[in-house]
């Protein structure tokens, strides 16, 4: 573990997917380097799941490198998959120091635009030559703003606060968000309640298996807009949704069924633009979530598009940070490659300035 006021090669602001497999190859590396996590526990945002989410529901967990992922199975994920982080984080000796919730990221120097950064966090501070931040966006769930919301008397979640079906059994529950999530939660909710489900455009149902040559064309896609510097898309989005075993059942009750946004939420339910009302004891936003990045606000990385160009993991404006857990490396097979991706990207910048350094002395 670095010692304080030691100027590291890079600072990982995560211990997620992402953070953890970054870490693992800056420490093959050889670069100087620590991890800081805001969490009390290894596990990153897995494990604040559900409990009645397995192994077996979860949308494909990738390996980790030199670390096979746990198998599917009836196993709780928030229990199966923190456990696996935190045997990794010993195994591989990675330099992680928790809790400490980044506030800021900033010039250390704010004269020297192109030189190291300091990592604030309350009382204390890191400086680096490089930043790999691994935040997610589990801390940042997004609701949509709906006439009349705060008027509505029953109850309102989001996944993000979602514990199981048991708390909304006997609730007519609208489910609102057209993802992956959304129809998991469906698949677990329609069986013990009567359920809506709302959408803001039709979804889209995928006929066929996702190849692994499907998978990469659909990242392909969300890396050409983050490369432009949009806001990025989820991957699912581009590969469409698809019914699987366990969600049967909700399908033979209706629960796939979608109807269109609607105008308004009243106190005891929602109203559409025709006119028509649906009584709703419970909303349940599957809304998505957005990156966490705003302690890197400092550095004023966002553009005109409102998203941070990145060129693979590097900003395009400021090649000293890398995003990894962010557009298409949100997925855990995404994230893996992203953190080889930004380790390697750390190693040829400071490489680059050493040879640059070197040229300057002998010219």
């Amino acid at each position: 573990m670095a010692a304080p006021g030691t100027l590291l090669d890079a600072v990982v602001v995560g211990a997620g997917q992402a953070g953890l497999s970054a870490s693992h190859h800056l420490r093959r590396l050889g670069l100087r380097h620590v991890v800081l996590d805001a969490e009390t526990a290894p596990g990153g945002a897995w494990q604040h799941r559900w409990d009645t989410l397995t192994m077996r529901d979860v949308h494909g967990v990738a390996d980790l490198p030199d670390s096979p992922a746990p198998r599917p199975g009836e196993e709780r994920a928030n229990l199966v998959v923190p456990a696996w982080f935190a045997a990794y984080e010993r195994e591989q000796a990675l330099p992680v120091v928790r809790p400490v919730r980044v506030e800021r990221v900033e010039p250390a120097d704010p004269d020297d635009p192109g030189g190291p950064l300091r990592v604030v966090a309350g009382d204390r501070t890191w400086t680096t030559r490089t930043l790999v931040n691994a935040t997610g966006t589990w801390s940042r769930p997004f609701v949509p703003a709906y006439p009349g919301a705060r008027t509505f008397r029953g109850l309102q979640l989001h996944t993000h606060d979602y514990r199981g079906p048991e708390a909304l059994r006997g609730r007519r529950t609208v489910v609102v968000g057209g993802g992956a999530s959304a129809v998991q939660l469906l698949g677990e909710l329609a069986p013990v309640t009567d359920t809506l489900w709302v959408t803001r455009r039709p979804p889209v149902w995928r006929t066929d298996d996702l190849t692994p040559e499907a998978g990469r064309a659909a990242v392909a896609l969300v890396e050409e807009r983050v490369r432009r510097g949009l806001p990025p898309a989820s991957v699912v989005s581009v590969t469409g949704l698809a019914l699987r075993p366990q969600e049967q059942a909700a399908a033979a009750l209706g629960a796939y069924e979608r109807r269109p946004v609607f105008r308004s939420i009243e106190p005891d339910g929602l109203r559409w633009a025709d006119g028509s009302f649906e009584p709703a004891q419970a909303l349940l936003w599957a809304t998505g979530f957005r990156a966490e990045l705003s302690h890197l606000a400092p550095l004023v990385l966002r553009g005109p598009g409102g998203g941070i160009a990145v060129d693979g993991t590097t900003v395009v404006t400021d090649p000293r940070v890398q995003l990894v857990g962010y557009g298409p490396s949100a997925s855990t097979i995404g994230a893996n490659r992203a953190g080889r991706s930004a380790a390697l990207a750390v190693l040829r910048l400071l490489q680059g300035r050493e040879a640059g350094a070197a040229l300057t002395a002998t010219g």
